[in-house]
């Protein structure tokens, strides 16, 4: 049987305590957890299975780096960097490979906007301030802007390539996740920074999300939004615990953990303690899952989904 998870943040110090005041993150986390705990959610957010099974980098793999695959299992990702033509030159530009927990965040929330509205053409208004307030819960300051912006232009430029072997037969879409999208974001009159009011996901992307698209609670997301390895703890656990045989729980050895989670950790014993920390984290946010964890590396339990119904997905004739 699954080990009880452990009391929520038992050995934070409580606020108050001389010396030991909670921090931003740890206070978000906590607020999000009481608040998942206390009732249903009032907000989804969607990914598509293969960004739940696989991820993008974590961290910027460098400008020489044009190609970034992921395999797990049957299904594989395949990024390749984009190009744009630079306005003020009119000379083709190298854009960097998405990174980072923002590109998460941003597909995120796009692919929630096109499912609701069910249209691929998201309205997100002229305010690129406005927006990034809405998808991370709070004001950003001009850093944070810049690299949203900065990941925003990465992803909108780069190909996409998402695969599924199953019986022998190999199931490929090649497409981009944005287009029509300006990447170089004009200033208005008063040096704000603008961009187009609709952005638009690309048709072979919008109708696979329509029939893979996993929900995910909203406040789960904001909270882990500092994490790239938590979102995509959260996000895989989403995918998966749910569809889980009651009757046999999956185990995952440390090795497959660490290759699909860790690959950029040299050792395994650095992987584990990393691991173990984000997973304790992640858990104070779906505490439906049922888990357990030994030496030999983590055991899957058939667990309730993390947002127990799902906005219909109603796809037009």
């Amino acid at each position: 049987m699954p080990k009880q998870q452990p009391e929520l943040f038992e050995d934070l110090p409580k606020e108050g305590d001389a010396g030991e005041a909670l921090s931003s993150v740890k206070r978000r986390l906590l607020r999000s957890a009481l608040s998942i705990e206390a009732q249903d959610p009032t907000s989804i957010l969607y990914q598509h299975t293969v960004f739940c099974q696989t991820s993008l980098p974590y961290r910027d793999p460098g400008p020489e780096c044009r190609e970034w695959e992921r395999r797990n299992g049957s299904v594989q990702l395949k990024v390749v960097g984009g190009e744009a033509i630079d306005p003020e030159t009119g000379d083709w530009v190298r854009l960097g490979l998405p990174f980072g927990p923002k590109p998460r965040l941003i597909l995120a929330y796009l692919n929630r906007e096109a499912l609701v509205r069910s249209s691929p053409e998201i309205d997100v208004g002229d305010s690129l301030t406005a927006f990034a307030k809405s998808l991370l819960g709070y004001d950003p300051n001009g850093h944070e802007i810049r690299l949203l912006k900065e990941q925003l232009a990465r992803l909108a430029g780069a190909m996409v390539r998402l695969g599924v072997v199953r019986e022998g037969r190999a199931f490929q879409i090649d497409t981009k996740v944005v287009t029509a999208f300006d990447l170089w974001f004009p200033k208005d009159y008063r040096r704000r920074i603008l961009w187009p009011s609709t952005v638009r996901l690309s048709l072979d992307y919008y109708d696979s999300l329509q029939r893979h698209a996993v929900p995910l609670d909203e406040r789960a997301i904001s909270a882990l939004s500092q994490s790239s390895m938590a979102l995509d703890i959260y996000t895989w656990l989403a995918q998966r615990l749910h569809r889980l045989d009651p009757r046999h729980p999956q185990f995952v050895p440390w090795a497959a953990l660490k290759e699909q989670f860790g690959w950029h950790y040299s050792t395994i014993r650095k992987f584990r303690q990393v691991f173990r920390q984000t997973l304790d984290t992640v858990s104070s946010q779906y505490r439906g899952a049922r888990l357990a964890m030994d030496e030999r590396g983590l055991a899957l339990y058939h667990s309730p989904p993390p947002v127990r119904g799902r906005i219909a997905v109603v796809r037009k004739p």
